[in-house]
């Protein structure tokens, strides 16, 4: 019997040939796509929320560094202090000479100011903060080495076995890998142990007295449904993100790793949320690639893609270790129009998934240093309309479509400090000012070998 060969793209099934056939179209598709050592240098992995279900897999396994993605962890066993009654929300924490040490992305506090873990996980989840990954760390355990062995307790306990920490903010350090498989896992375990947490992972922007800071996922703010989770950069990494979205009562996971750009990640996401909602490639001929526990580790190292990100040769200009410090990124809302118009122009069906802004979208969240505002506390717990417009937010209703609809609004989520209004803003006495931006960008440093 003549052997056969399935053939995949994009980890869906779409045929099945005679392998010496397949092998020919194989190598062609190979050189159209202009070498193997780009196809081998991403990794992407598309997940339902509920079932576990992959339906998408291109070296899922494969080991990576995981850059800032790794502050999901850091977020998970915060959560999880928080549940044990080990610290609330409410809990002030205080920024040490470690965390002021810490490279940008950072808020860039003086050593000594405070900030409530519900302010911190904010920072840590919108800016990207690594001084505020510190400070948590720190926090909650009492040194990063302390955190990070409660990072590997809690990713072990998942099933996360390609997984190992070394520090809670993801800069480069030895021993510091992940997988998409792992970042999964970990992802459905956010959404489905913490789901009154689920804000803290998709808040498009925070507002620090006058400066509003946006998500550096653009897809929060662009790509209908979305509602999760992170990015991350190093040299070595690419670029990453974890990326979850809603439609139709049904949740999906992809992951992107090892993207040539921002862009390009952003998009790739996008492409693959959009063909898991509309079941493309999906059909009697599509294997069955079982869940997401179910796939198998691969055992080997990390691609380096310093050379191919960074490298002296690159068209690219050179950029620090973590993308978050680089002014071209999401972040920025400039940035994100141009990035989005650059799309467009250059890939109009690619662009056309992303819309210019998403209806209904939460206005910027005010976060403060110092202690909770026990005002604004107490009003956000008596009055309805405030908590139905903390619910429309999460909900992308209206205040007033929440409250006519009948729909509870009470909510264990955060503090008052979550509700989607200015109007409660410290006084700028109670704020630590922000450092000028540097006008250039630190020396880039060699990222993980």
């Amino acid at each position: 019997m003549q052997s056969c060969l399935k053939l995949f793209q994009n980890g869906f099934v779409f045929a099945t040939v005679p392998a010496a056939k397949a092998m020919t179209i194989i190598a062609v598709s190979v050189l159209a796509l202009g070498g193997v050592s780009r196809a081998h240098a991403e990794a992407r992995l598309l997940v339902e929320v509920e079932s576990g279900k992959v339906l998408q897999a291109d070296n899922a396994t494969s080991p990576w560094y995981p850059a800032s993605v790794t502050k999901l962890t850091t977020l998970y066993v915060t959560l999880k202090a928080i549940k044990a009654g080990r610290i609330t929300l409410d809990t002030l924490f205080t920024v040490s000479a470690n965390a002021v040490a810490q490279q940008p992305s950072k808020m860039g506090f003086p050593l000594g100011t405070q900030v409530t873990v519900d302010n911190a996980i904010k920072m840590l989840m919108v800016k990207s903060a690594n001084d505020m990954a510190v400070l948590l760390a720190e926090g909650v355990s009492g040194s990063i080495e302390k955190f990070a062995d409660e990072m590997n307790d809690a990713a072990h306990g998942l099933g996360m076995t390609q997984t190992s920490y070394v520090n809670p903010n993801g800069l480069p350090a030895e021993g510091q890998i992940t997988s998409a498989r792992d970042l999964a896992i970990l992802a459905r375990a956010l959404i489905r142990e913490f789901p009154e947490y689920d804000l803290y992972w998709h808040i498009p922007a925070i507002k620090f007295g006058k400066r509003v800071m946006h998500n550096y996922n653009p897809l929060i703010e662009h790509y209908p449904g979305a509602d999760g989770m992170k990015t991350g950069f190093i040299c070595a990494s690419g670029f990453n993100l974890v990326a979850t979205a809603t439609r139709n009562d049904k949740r999906l996971i992809a992951i992107v790793l090892g993207a040539p750009s921002s862009s390009a990640r952003t998009i790739k996401a996008a492409q693959m949320l959009e063909r898991g909602f509309n079941g493309e490639g999906l059909s009697w001929l599509t294997p069955e690639l079982g869940t997401v526990d179910e796939l198998k580790p691969i055992d080997a190292p990390p691609p380096n893609l310093h050379e191919e990100i960074c490298g002296k040769h690159h068209h690219k200009k050179a950029r620090a270790e973590n993308e978050e410090a680089s002014a071209d990124d999401g972040g920025d809302p400039a940035a994100q129009a141009s990035m989005l118009s650059n799309l467009r122009g250059s890939n109009a069906k690619a662009g056309s998934l992303l819309a210019q802004s998403v209806p209904s979208l939460m206005p910027p969240i005010v976060v403060f240093t110092g202690p909770p505002k026990g005002a604004v506390a107490q009003m956000a717990s008596t009055d309805p309309k405030l908590r139905a417009a903390l619910l429309a937010a999460k909900s992308g209703q209206s205040a007033a479509g929440a409250l006519a609809a009948g729909k509870p609004t009470g909510t264990t989520f955060g503090v008052s400090s979550a509700l989607p209004t200015d109007t409660f803003a410290p006084a700028p006495s109670d704020q630590v000012p922000l450092p000028r931006p540097r006008p250039k960008l630190a020396k880039l440093k060699s990222a993980t070998r």
